[in-house]
This record gives structure tokens, sequence and C-alpha cells, in this order.
């Protein structure tokens, strides 16, 4: 049986989705800025938030690091993971980069489907190539 809480809300069991959150991080904000334009244009994330700089302390091959970063935050679906993962790396500076996935519990029924109709299972098409490409050669307009 389901009881009200104490607002007198329903509380109804959460659903969980199939969507991700992708958290990577990279060594400069040009790095941050093309790998982010790179899963866009490749439907393998609906949006990438990029946040610098942040200090990321770390043990890398028997010495403690201290390295300013960027950190790539991307809504995705689990289905898209792998397809995520592999271009990241592939792009990626780092010998071994960050790539971990969260679950998202729940979240805005209208943001869930618009990231569901972004993130595509197939392959990246010709125009969409072609538009990354004319994009990444237009000057930043900010």
């Amino acid at each position: 049986m389901v009881t009200p809480n104490h607002r007198n809300v329903s509380a109804k069991p959460t659903k969980m989705t199939d969507k991700i959150v992708v958290m990577s991080t990279c060594g400069s904000a040009e790095e941050a800025q093309r790998l982010a334009h790179e899963l866009i244009a490749q439907h393998a994330a609906a949006c990438v938030n990029i946040v610098a700089p942040v200090r990321s302390v770390y043990r890398w091959k028997g010495q403690i690091e201290n390295a300013e970063e960027w950190l790539l935050i991307a809504k995705s679906s689990r289905s898209s993971f792998d397809r995520l993962r592999t271009i990241l790396e592939a792009a990626h500076s780092y010998e071994l980069p960050e790539v971990l996935a969260l679950p998202v519990v729940a979240g805005s029924p209208n943001y869930l489907a618009w990231l569901e109709s972004e993130v595509r299972e197939s392959e990246v098409t010709e125009s969409d190539m072609l538009r990354s490409e004319a994009t990444a050669a237009e000057p930043d307009a900010r």
C-alpha cells in the first residue's frame, strides 16, 4: 500500500530511467570544447556541460598529482555508453581518460524526452559530419 508523504502528495515509486550522466576530465579548455563538440556532433550525448577549472588530486604512476582540469558532464543513455566511451577514449589526450557513468534515477519528463530525441543509437550521418566540420571551423562567437 502506498501512503501519502508529509506534504500529502502521493509517494509513487520512481521508475529508474535508462539515462546516464558521464563524467570525464581533460587538461585544457580547448580540449574540453573539442571533446564536447565531438560527442554532440556524433549524437553520443544530448548535452555536455564544461565545468572549469576544477582541481584534481590523484595518484598516477606512484606519484601524487595535483592538476587543474576541465570537467565534462555529458547526458546520454545506457545504450549509447559504449559509443560515447569509444569516442572519448579515441579523441582524448590522456593516456587513461576518466570515463564514469552514473545512472539518472529520475528527471523532468520533458527533459528526458528531449535527451532521448538527441541521442541516437545509430552511427553519425554524413550530413552530421559536414555540419560538425563547418561548426568547428567557425570562429567562437563569444
